[in-house]
């Protein structure tokens, strides 16, 4: 809002409107009505009605069913869920829905535009709670049902849950601030879906009933931060921490059973609008998978069924996946060779296969360091027999590598950028024709020179939340580490033309769809996967797998190499590259000449 109020441009943007004139040209729309089912469908078939048969349909809800929703159009497939978190002005996080019938370029649209609004997407399927609100009032839940079964003081809980950090505010407190009366709702929504796992505030109920509704009306379980009820203060801080924690986990772990969201997305909703870190995944793999199901185990005994460990927990426990201890948990951890590490890419051996993570902070981009470190890793690499395939992983759980670091470019002369892109494309080009088989792990976002590294590999195996993109047209630039050649290979021309000239990102199943992936597998399953492939392949003879990769990757690919070279050097030289590059630094719209 203060932006807005600062840039009269901005406001010559926006056009207010209390009747659906001008809706025959839009392209996107996002309704905002109360949460009431009989509402939302009214409003969507209205919006059916004068919007063009493109134009996606999204709905803010916190609750509601988006199939539900759609069915009140023609266009079920054009229909999805955008669920801001409150105050959406401040936070960052939007639950993308997927109802039972949104198309993936529905949701890839919608996962685009919400990026352009600066926030964080992730994606969810259509069940009650969606992500966040499921696994929050899971376990907040349990929290309130202590309280009231023992008569405690809210102000003691609260404070027992703060100074454990298990979250970032007590669930009283959060329930006034949020409002009470959308609290409940949720609750009982809840309770309504999955049963008494789902605890529902007896004292809250009251409250709202009696219209105080927490902090817009003054009045709720606080007064002005004052406490409006008396209680027992002998809180066990330690028993309302482990049952916040095991019952977020257990639900986290349902939420992945039933292919709701990923361990990536799961994991970064909770973080980002919840305010859990760690959050459930994460927190598991750091104290030990074995550790947490003896917990729950425990727990279960102890408090009831609803705390019994999910299959997937017991599964990767018997699969010796106990957390970062062992190497893999929900996510994988990087356990290098100390000997034989780079700052920025770290090698580690597991028998045949060796493993070059990425891992530096926050976005893996490929510095000249990176791409220094990755060559001598494949010298090494490419000289011992003993080893036959590599594979190429990210040691950040929430991306793969976010392209070039454009910032290291700017500063660069151009000696030293052509220096650059010669190393990169020298690297690239001897990964190809090596002996040694490539595989890459992609677990999240592979954007500009990231999806360029996974295009030169042998093999492409990508996680549910992985996405691929070439995004260097909106700096004003163009792929310079190989993207106009290598991605009309492996996608076609036309859908490669596309992804170069747009810069939106296509999604795991998609980029498979058209040949850009080998396998799509869930993220917990990555690395796994990518070591069962390079065990594989890396089996077969060398000679022959050198020869198929040196023959398959020749015709013109080096002739187009050296075009694409000059044709980078050229337009980043350009004025419009560095007004596209100065926007990006400052987060504002780049305004081109042409020149």
């Amino acid at each position: 809002a203060r932006e807005v109020a600062q840039d009269p441009a901005i406001l010559e943007l926006i056009t207010a409107t209390t009747t659906y004139e001008g809706f025959g040209e839009v392209d996107l729309v996002v309704e905002a009505v109360p949460e009431r089912m009989e509402l939302k469908q009214a409003v969507f078939a209205e919006l059916d009605a004068v919007t063009p048969g493109h134009a996606i349909l999204a709905s803010n809800t916190s609750s509601l069913s988006i199939s539900e929703i759609a069915l009140a159009t023609t266009r079920p497939e054009k229909v999805v869920g955008f669920h801001f978190f409150y105050p959406a002005a401040m936070m960052r996080l939007i639950e993308v829905i997927e109802g039972d019938e949104t198309a993936p370029e529905t949701m890839q649209v919608a996962a685009v535009f919400a990026q352009d609004l600066r926030k964080l997407a992730i994606a969810c399927a259509d069940v009650p709670g969606f992500v966040v609100n499921r696994i929050l009032s899971s376990a907040a839940g349990e929290v309130w049902r202590v309280q009231e079964e023992r008569g405690l003081s809210v102000k003691a809980v609260d404070d027992a849950l703060a100074e454990a950090e298990v979250a970032p505010t007590g669930p009283f407190v959060l329930g006034d601030l949020l409002g009470l009366d959308t609290v409940l709702y949720v609750a009982r929504h809840l309770n309504a879906a999955y049963g008494d796992s789902f605890y529902v505030h007896e004292g809250m109920a009251g409250l709202v009933e009696a219209g105080e509704l927490g902090a817009k009306t003054g009045k709720g379980f606080y007064e002005d931060g004052v406490p409006r009820t008396e209680g027992a203060t002998d809180v066990d801080a330690g028993e309302l921490a482990e049952r916040f924690t095991l019952k977020a986990l257990v639900e986290a772990c349902l939420l992945l059973e039933e292919g709701v969201a990923t361990t990536r997305e799961i994991d970064l909703g909770m973080m980002v609008g919840a305010g859990m870190v760690p959050p459930p995944f994460a927190r598991a793999d750091a104290a030990g998978l074995d550790r947490a199901l003896a917990r729950l185990e425990r727990a279960e005994a102890q408090w009831g069924e609803r705390y019994a460990p999910p299959a997937i927990l017991r599964r990767l426990v018997a699969q010796g996946r106990s957390g970062a201890a062992s190497g893999q948990g929900f996510f994988p951890f990087a356990r290098p060779d100390a000997s034989s590490c780079g700052e920025a890419v770290k090698l580690e051996l597991r028998g045949a296969t060796a493993i070059a993570w990425l891992d530096r902070p926050p976005a893996n981009s490929l510095a000249a360091q990176v791409i220094q470190e990755l060559k001598v890793l494949w010298e090494r690499v490419e000289a011992d027999s003993a080893i036959r395939a590599l594979v190429i992983a990210s040691a950040n759980p929430m991306l793969f590598c976010a392209g070039a670091d454009i910032k290291a470019f700017t500063r660069m002369d151009q000696t030293a950028a052509r220096a650059l892109l010669d190393d990169a494309h020298g690297l690239l080009r001897a990964m190809e024709r090596g002996s040694t088989v490539t595989i890459a792990a992609v677990n999240g976002g592979a954007f500009g020179g990231g999806c360029e590294l996974a295009m030169a590999c042998d093999m492409r195996v990508a996680a549910h939340s992985a996405s691929f993109g070439q995004p260097e047209i909106d700096l004003g630039i163009m792929p310079g580490f190989g993207g106009t050649q290598r991605l009309p290979r492996l996608v076609g021309e036309s859908k490669a033309m596309e992804m170069n000239l747009t810069g939106e990102p296509i999604g795991a199943h998609d980029a498979q769809e058209h040949g850009l992936v080998n396998r799509v597998v869930p993220d917990h399953e990555l690395l796994d996967v990518a070591l069962a492939w390079a065990q594989r392949l890396g089996g077969k003879a060398p000679r022959a797998v050198k020869q198929i990769k040196t023959v398959s990757n020749a015709g013109d690919l080096d002739v187009g190499i050296e075009a694409e070279k000059r044709a980078f050097a050229e337009i980043f030289a350009s004025e419009d590259a560095g007004e596209g590059i100065s926007a990006f630094m400052v987060k504002r719209r780049p305004r081109w000449t042409g020149r």
